[in-house]
């Protein structure tokens, strides 16, 4: 029990990074919480790890224009070397929903995939 706690702290974390890295375009940071074979998938859209960081590193810099920092989690799944997030990513006027999938690999938790969209039902003002 202790060691999924643990395991739920690091996640939580490796999370907060993530929320970071969007927010500031931090491509180093991103970069430094997947794994290098990671693929990322949107209705449409093909991309691999390259890509997308060098997508967020050629768009505008949502911290940079003051969008307010209102990334939330809402939900993790946790079954013992695998872990499954679900999140909320306001971004750029969008409201994203990220599936991040996780694997507990060689002492370290790697985010493996990630799925997102936007969310149909909500569409922000900034």
């Amino acid at each position: 029990m202790a060691e999924a706690a643990s395991d739920l702290a690091i996640i939580e974390s490796m999370i907060g990074s993530y929320f970071k890295g969007l927010h500031s375009a931090d491509t180093k940071l991103l970069d430094s919480l997947f794994d290098d074979s990671v693929s990322l998938y949107a209705p449409g859209i093909r991309r691999t790890k390259a890509q997308w960081l060098e997508l967020v590193a050629n768009r505008p810099v949502p911290q940079a224009l003051g969008h307010p920092y209102r990334y939330q989690i809402l939900s993790i799944e946790l079954c013992g070397e695998q872990a499954f997030a679900k999140l909320s990513c306001p971004l750029l006027g969008e409201q994203y929903i990220d599936f991040l999938g996780f694997l507990h690999e060689q002492g370290q938790w790697t985010i493996v995939s990630k799925q997102y969209a936007n969310n149909p039902f909500l569409q922000l003002k900034q």
